[in-house]
C-alpha cells in the first residue's frame, strides 16, 4: 500500500481526533514520496534496539503506540537516542505512526482490551469523548431577525470578523412584518465581536445565542468503569489480571476495610498511568500500570484496592490484538509484525 493510503487507513481505524489534546499522533516521520509499505511494525515503545529489529524485518512503517517525538526536536543529531531513531528511520527509509490515547479511547483499543483481565463484565468510559465532527464550525449559534434594509451594513460587518462561519439568512415572519432571520456559527472569541456590533445596529434584544455542545460518544472515550457480571474476589482477580496480562507479579495496596476474600464488583481502569483518570471514580478496584505514592494511599483510604502492574505492562499484550483487527481493517494487503524485541524497561530483580 501507499504510505498516504495506509495512513489515511489507520486514521479511519482510530481518528487522531479521539486522542487527547497533550498528545502528538498521526505520522511523526515520513520518507520521500512515493513510499509504498509492504511490511507494517507494530511496537508499544522504539527504542533503538526495537528500530534495530524493524529494520532488519525489512519494515516499512513502524507503529508504535507510544510517539517517540513527544517533546519539539530541536536538532536531529547523533548525540541523544530519540534523534537517533528519526536518523536510522529516514535511512532506511521507515516511516513512524504513533496512535497512543486514540487506541485508549476507541471501543475495540487498548482498555477495552485490559478489560478482558476482569472476566465478564460491562464496561463505559470514565471520560466520554465528544464526537469529532459535530456540530460542525464554531462554538456558538448566533440568530437574530431585522428588516431587510437594515441588514446589508450590518451583514458586510459580521463577514469580516474573523472565526464567522455557517453564516445563512432566511426569509422570516416577526410581529406580523417581514423581515430576514441571520444564522451564523463563530467562535467564542468572534461571539464578543458580533455581540457588539448587533448591539450598536440595536438588534442585541432580538438576538438568540446558543451554546454549540458536541454530542458525547457513550462508548469511546478514555478509562473504563467496569461492572462485573458477578462479584469475585480481591485474590481471584489478581489472579485474572497476572494470566491476562502474563506476568508473574503485580503491585497490590488493598483498601482500608478489605481483605483478599472481598468482593470486587465495580472496577476502573486505565491502561498506562491512571492517576489523573481515576481518581474520584467509586469502584471496588484501580487497575492501571502505574499511580503516584499519593494517589495509591488516597484510593486505599477510601477503601479502594489498587492493582499496579507497570506503565507498559498493561498496553502491550494489545498489540497481538490489533495485528489481528488490522489485518481485517486493511484486507491483508501488507504483512503486519508485532515486535519481539519490545518490554517493559523495568523488572524485578
Amino acid at each position: 500500500m501507499d504510505l498516504r493510503e495506509l495512513v489515511s487507513a489507520l486514521n479511519d481505524f482510530a481518528s487522531p481526533s479521539l486522542a487527547e489534546s497533550w498528545d502528538n499522533v498521526g505520522l511523526l516521520v515520513e520518507p520521500s514520496p512515493p513510499h509504498t509499505v509492504n511490511t507494517l511494525f507494530l511496537t508499544n515503545d522504539l527504542t533503538e534496539e526495537v528500530m534495530e529489529e524493524a529494520v532488519h524485518k525489512k519494515a516499512d512503517l513502524v507503529l508504535s503506540y507510544h510517539p517517540p517525538i513527544f517533546t519539539p526536536l530541536k536538532r536531529v543529531t547523533w548525540k541523544t537516542w530519540k534523534e537517533r531513531l528519526v536518523v536510522r528511520a529516514l535511512e532506511n527509509r521507515i516511516g513512524i505512526y504513533s496512535p497512543h490515547t486514540a487506541y485508549d479511547a476507541i471501543p475495540h483499543g487498548v482498555n477495552n482490551w485490559l478489560a478482558k483481565a476482569l472476566g465478564a463484565c460491562t464496561s463505559v468510559p470514565l471520560h466520554p469523548s465528544t464526537a469529532p465532527s459535530s456540530p460542525g464550525e464554531g462554538t456558538h449559534r448566533v440568530e437574530f431577525c431585522a428588516h431587510a434594509e437594515h441588514l446589508d451594513a450590518v451583514l458586510s460587518k459580521i463577514k469580516d470578523i474573523p472565526e464567522v462561519s455557517c453564516l445563512t439568512t432566511l426569509p422570516a415572519r416577526v410581529g406580523g412584518e417581514d423581515q430576514t432571520r441571520v444564522i451564523l456559527n463563530c467562535s467564542q472569541k468572534a461571539l464578543l465581536e458580533v455581540v457588539a456590533l448587533l448591539s450598536q445596529n440595536s438588534l442585541y434584544h432580538k438576538t438568540e445565542i446558543l451554546l454549540l455542545q458536541k454530542p458525547l460518544l457513550s462508548h469511546t472515550g478514555m478509562g473504563r468503569l467496569c461492572t462485573l457480571s458477578e462479584p469475585v474476589s480481591l485474590s481471584d482477580v489478581v489472579k485474572h489480571v497476572k494470566g491476562h496480562l502474563q506476568l508473574p507479579h503485580i503491585r497490590l495496596a488493598v483498601g482500608v476495610g478489605r481483605t483478599l476474600e472481598s468482593p470486587v464488583r465495580k472496577a476502573a481502569l486505565c491502561a498506562g498511568s491512571g492517576s489523573s483518570v481515576l481518581k474520584g471514580t467509586e469502584a471496588d478496584l484501580y487497575l492501571t500500570g502505574e499511580m503516584s505514592h499519593h494517589d495509591v494511599l488516597d484510593a486505599v483510604a477510601k477503601g479502594i484496592s489498587v492493582i499496579l502492574c507497570e506503565h507498559s505492562n498493561t498496553e502491550r499484550g494489545f498489540l497481538s490484538e490489533l495485528r489481528d483487527a488490522l489485518a481485517i481493517h486493511l484486507q491483508n494487503k501488507i504483512n503486519i509484525v508485532v515486535s519481539e524485541k519490545d518490554r517493559d524497561p523495568l523488572q524485578v530483580a
